[in-house]
C-alpha cells in the first residue's frame, strides 16, 4: 500500500510540476506580448475595462429587475390577501366556543370556499398568482396547541407573532416540502375578525415563476455580456490594428532607411493624421537623403582635394629633401652655425614628412576610404616588432621596455601594419612621458578578444585628461620638452585604427602614478568582442614605489605562470 501511495504522490507531483511549467511559459509569453505589442495591450486593457463596466451594469439591471418583480408581487399579494380576508370573515362569522374539531371543520370549509371563489374581478388575483391558504385560531390559550387548517407549519413563528397582534404582515420564507424539496414563498398574513374568536389568515405565494424569471434574466445578461465583450474585443482589435499598422509600416521603413535604403518612403493614403505622419516622414527622409548626398559629394571633393594636396606637396618636398640631403652631406665644409642650420633643416623636414603622412592618413580615415586588410596571424610577433622599433628612443630616454607575452600563440584577425603602428605610437608616447621609469607592454587573450596594455609610471594624467588624449594635436603639458618629436596625431590615428578593427582604445592615468593605455580587439571580425582579458585601471595602479632609471635595455619578461619569450639584451 505504501508503494502505491508513493507512486501516486510522485505522479501527482509530476503533473503539478508540468502544470506549473505550462503556466509559467504562458505568463512569460503574455509578458512578451504585453511589452512588445501595442495592439495586444490596447485590446486587453479595453477588454478588462469593458468587463468591469458590463459586470457593474449587469448587477444593477439584475437588482432593478428583481426589485420590480418583488414589488409587483408584494402589492398584488397584499391586495389579494385583503380580498380573501373578507371572504374568510363571511364564512367564519359567529365562530365562538366550538370544540377544536368543529372549529377545524369550519376552517377547512372556509379554505375550500377561498380556493374555489374568485377573489378579484379586476385581474389582481392573476397578477399575484396561485397561493396556498392557511387559517389558524390563535390568541385564546397560548399554552394549548393552536387550531389550524392548511400547511400551518410552513408559516414562520415571527410572522405569526406579528399577525396575532392584529397586524397585516408579509415575509419571504423558504419552507421544506413533504418530498424534501425547498420552496420559497412570499407569505402574507392578516387577522380575520369573527367578533368572538380571533383568527389569522396566511396566504403562501410560491416565488417559483419569479425565480425562473430572475434566472432567465441572469443567464441573458451573462450571455449578452460575454457576446458584448467578444464584440468589443474584436472591434478594439480591428480599430487598433488600423492605427498600429501604419505605425509598424513607418517603423519598418525607418529601419530600412537606417540600413542604407535611402529611397524608402511611406504610402500616403487619405488626408487624416496618419497620412500627415506619412507626409512628414517622407519629407524628413527626403531631407536626410539630400544632406547625405551632399555629404557624399563633399567627401568626394575632400578626397580629391587630399589627393591633389598630397601630389602637390610631395613634389616640392622631394626637391627640398634632395637639396637638404646635399647640404647635410657637405655640412663639414660649412661654418659651425651653417652646419647646425643644415642639421635643423633635415630634422624639420623629417617632422614635416611625418606630419604630412599622418595628415593624409587621418584624412583617408575620415573619408572612410581606408580598408582593413585583416588576416589570421599571431599577435605576439607584432608586439615584439613594435618594441624593437622604440628601443633606440627608450635608450635615449633612459627607460627600459618590459614585454609580457603569453607562452601560447595568440591568433587574431587583424591588420598587422595598423596594429604595429598603434603599439609603436603607444610605446613612443609612454617612453616620452615615463620620466626614465620602465614601460611595460602586456598582451593577453581570451575566447573572443585580444588585449594589449602599455603601462608607464611617469607623470600620469590629471583628472579629465584621459578623454582628451585622443584629440588631435592635444598635449598634456605644452611646456614639456618632447623627445620623440611626434606630430600630435599619433593617438588619434591609433584610435581610428582600433575602431576600424571593431575594437576600442582607451586610457587611464593618475598624477604621479603614471598612465596605462589599453587596446582591445576582437579575435574574429565576424564575432562580437566580449569582455577584455586585461582590466583598466591596471591592478597595480595603487602602487607608489618608483623604479630607478635603467640603462636603456630592452627586456622581455615572462608572464607569472609561464615562460612567454626568450630574454634578449639589446645594445646599451
Amino acid at each position: 500500500m505504501s508503494g502505491r501511495l508513493r507512486r501516486l504522490v510522485q505522479t501527482t507531483m509530476r503533473h503539478v510540476r508540468r502544470i506549473v511549467v505550462f503556466v509559467r511559459r504562458k505568463i512569460v509569453s503574455f509578458n512578451e506580448l504585453w511589452r512588445y505589442s501595442l495592439q495586444f495591450r490596447v485590446t486587453v486593457s479595453t477588454l478588462a475595462l469593458s468587463s468591469a463596466v458590463v459586470f457593474v451594469l449587469g448587477m444593477v439591471l439584475q437588482n432593478q429587475i428583481t426589485d420590480r418583480l418583488m414589488e409587483t408581487k408584494q402589492n398584488a399579494a397584499i391586495a389579494q390577501t385583503r380580498a380573501v380576508v373578507e371572504t374568510a370573515a363571511s364564512e367564519l362569522v359567529g365562530v365562538g366556543t366550538e370544540s377544536s374539531e368543529a372549529l377545524t371543520a369550519r376552517m377547512n370549509n372556509a379554505l375550500k370556499k377561498i380556493t374555489s371563489t374568485t377573489t378579484s374581478q379586476d385581474g389582481v388575483g392573476s397578477t399575484a398568482g396561485t397561493f396556498e391558504p392557511v387559517l389558524a385560531a390563535g390568541g385564546r390559550d397560548q399554552s394549548s396547541k393552536p387550531v389550524a387548517a392548511g400547511p400551518y407549519d410552513k408559516v414562520p413563528v415571527r410572522l405569526r407573532q406579528f399577525v396575532e397582534t392584529e397586524q397585516l404582515s408579509w415575509l419571504i420564507h423558504t419552507a421544506t416540502e413533504p418530498d424534501g424539496g425547498k420552496t420559497t414563498y412570499m407569505i402574507v398574513g392578516a387577522p380575520v375578525s369573527t367578533m368572538i374568536n380571533p383568527l389569522q389568515l396566511y396566504l403562501l405565494y410560491p416565488l417559483t415563476s419569479e425565480q425562473n424569471t430572475v434566472s432567465t434574466v441572469q443567464n441573458t445578461l451573462l450571455v449578452g455580456g460575454l457576446v458584448l465583450l467578444l464584440l468589443l474585443a474584436g472591434i478594439t482589435n480591428l480599430v487598433t490594428r488600423q492605427v498600429v499598422r501604419p505605425v509598424r509600416q513607418a517603423a519598418a521603413a525607418a529601419e530600412q532607411f537606417a540600413g542604407g535604403d535611402l529611397d524608402q518612403r511611406l504610402a500616403v493614403l487619405g488626408e487624416d493624421d496618419l497620412a500627415k505622419l506619412a507626409v512628414s516622414y517622407n519629407e524628413m527622409a527626403a531631407s536626410i537623403q539630400r544632406q547625405i548626398r551632399q555629404l557624399e559629394e563633399f567627401g568626394g571633393l575632400q578626397r580629391r582635394f587630399t589627393s591633389d594636396v598630397s601630389h602637390e606637396l610631395r613634389t616640392p618636398l622631394t626637391t627640398v629633401r634632395m637639396a637638404a640631403d646635399v647640404l647635410h652631406a657637405s655640412r663639414e665644409q660649412f661654418p659651425a652655425g651653417l652646419a647646425r642650420s643644415t642639421e635643423l633643416l633635415v630634422d624639420e623636414l623629417d617632422r614635416f614628412e611625418a606630419l604630412l603622412g599622418d595628415l593624409l592618413e587621418i584624412s583617408r580615415l575620415d573619408a572612410g576610404v581606408e580598408e582593413l586588410s585583416a588576416e589570421l596571424i599571431d599577435v605576439r610577433p607584432i608586439a615584439t616588432r613594435a618594441v624593437e622599433q622604440v628601443r633606440v628612443i627608450a635608450g635615449n630616454a633612459g627607460s627600459s621596455v618590459e614585454l609580457i607575452l603569453p607562452d601560447e600563440e595568440a591568433p587574431a584577425e587583424v591588420d598587422a601594419r595598423r596594429v604595429e603602428r598603434i603599439l609603436r605610437n603607444l610605446l613612443a608616447n609612454a617612453v616620452d612621458h615615463s620620466e626614465g621609469n620602465p614601460v611595460v607592454l602586456t598582451l593577453a587573450v581570451n575566447e573572443t578578444a585580444v588585449a594589449i596594455t602599455v603601462r608607464d609610471r611617469g607623470v600620469g594624467l590629471r583628472p579629465g585628461e584621459a578623454e582628451l588624449v585622443f584629440n588631435r594635436f592635444w598635449r598634456a603639458d605644452p611646456s614639456r620638452n618632447r623627445r620623440t618629436g611626434g606630430t600630435g596625431l599619433g593617438l588619434a590615428i591609433s584610435q581610428e585604427d582600433a575602431r576600424l578593427h571593431g575594437g576600442v582604445l582607451d586610457a587611464w592615468g593618475e598624477t604621479g602614478h603614471g598612465a596605462c593605455f589599453r587596446l582591445v580587439l576582437p579575435r574574429r571580425q565576424d564575432t562580437p568582442m566580449g569582455e577584455s582579458p586585461l582590466v583598466l585601471p591596471p591592478p597595480d595602479h595603487k602602487a607608489t614605489e618608483t623604479h630607478g632609471a635603467s640603462s636603456g635595455l630592452l627586456e622581455v619578461r615572462p608572464a607569472p605562470d609561464a615562460i612567454l619569450a626568450e630574454p634578449e639584451e639589446v645594445g646599451r
